[in-house]
């Protein structure tokens, strides 16, 4: 049998009234590929006193290796007790230094051990052709972090949860469907892709218009074919505003182009799709198992987010009492991804 490799984390200082150092031991799986992540801390939020923070790498069952950065509060290490932990991913097109690490933090400071990282395909993650979706796989990727955190002495197994954000809000709840180890599962700002790939927004495309998409789609796979990548998709954020877009776009671009949500290695601020993306994810329909999930679940959505019925009818589909929606009062789609997370909620709802 392989062994996990570790890693040391040596902490000083903070248990200097107790410990002189404590050394905690970050399993790593075997066979993991051996990617260069990045040493800087290049989040787009700043960095906790209160928390300490590791790069890791784990691997999903297609071999894929993920790259994850891993939070751990300061205030629970060395008690010996095991801590509840959380891994964090999205939104769709978001890399793990934007709005999941965020939340990640946050929840690290309050005494969860957090995960948050990048999906198959995209920022420090492996997966070539690069900036692809996979409904399996980006599900898949959920049941890995669980892998991850659950082979960590440290952590409980037992009080594993997920947080999906965006579109990932759906594909958590699709690992959930399956992975019954997950302990618990919040969707924020959820986005449902394949129903917005297959039906657009409220539902606007017919059977009429999806044929006429597959025929056009299609036909790309032959230039695809023939090219070293794969096109990319048109529908991407403008490099400036004009005035006249959609609000949610204009949202979209406040976090995603602005100091306040940029980074490098995001889909959506700086690349887009591959075009076939979207026939691929709207084929495997997200929500066929949602009355199946037993765990308890939260749906958070904004009052004024262009994505409420996503969360509405999401939420009508799953079964049992220990389902909850939570509207956050005079928030956008986007303001769930940083200005209005309701923490407060999202800890009691995992806690208790």
């Amino acid at each position: 049998m392989k062994l996990a490799k570790t890693t040391f984390l040596v902490l000083a200082c903070v248990f200097c009234t107790q410990l002189s150092a404590a050394q905690i031991i970050i399993k790593t799986e075997p066979n993991v590929e051996n990617i260069e992540l990045g040493k800087d801390w290049d989040k787009t939020f700043a960095k906790s006193d209160e928390v300490f923070h590791q790069k890791v790498l784990f691997k999903n069952r297609y071999g894929f290796s993920l790259a994850g950065d891993l939070y751990l509060p300061k205030s629970q290490l060395g008690k010996g007790a095991k801590i509840p932990a959380v891994a964090v991913c999205g939104p769709y097109g978001a890399v793990k230094e934007q709005a999941a690490g965020f939340y990640a933090q946050e929840l690290a400071k309050r005494g969860f051990v957090t995960l948050a990282f990048d999906p198959s395909f995209t920022g420090e993650s492996s997966g070539n052709p690069r900036n692809i979706s996979s409904n399996d796989i980006n599900s898949e990727d959920f049941s890995a972090a669980v892998d991850f955190l659950g082979i960590q002495d440290f952590v409980d197994r037992k009080k594993i949860s997920i947080i999906g954000i965006g579109g990932f809000g759906g594909f958590g709840l699709n690992a959930a469907a399956i992975d019954i180890r997950i302990s618990k599962i919040v969707a924020s700002t959820l986005y449902d892709m394949s129903r917005l790939y297959s039906s657009g927004y409220d539902d606007g495309i017919n059977f009429e218009g999806r044929t006429l998409m597959k025929e056009d789609l299609s036909e790309v796979r032959y230039d695809d074919a023939l090219n070293s990548s794969p096109t990319r998709s048109v529908y991407t954020l403008p490099s400036k505003l004009s005035g006249n877009e959609p609000k949610f776009i204009a949202e979209y671009f406040d976090y995603y182009k602005t100091e306040r949500g940029y980074h490098p290695r995001s889909v959506n601020s700086n690349s887009a799709w591959s075009v076939f993306n979207q026939l691929a994810v709207a084929n495997s329909p997200l929500s066929l198992f949602l009355g199946e999930i037993v765990q308890p679940v939260l749906v958070i959505q904004g009052q004024n987010s262009h994505a409420l019925f996503f969360s509405e009818e999401t939420y009508k589909k799953l079964k049992g009492e220990n389902k909850e929606l939570f509207i956050v009062k005079d928030a956008s789609h986007t303001d769930l991804f940083d200005k209005k997370v309701p923490f407060d909620k999202i800890e009691n709802f995992l806690r208790n």
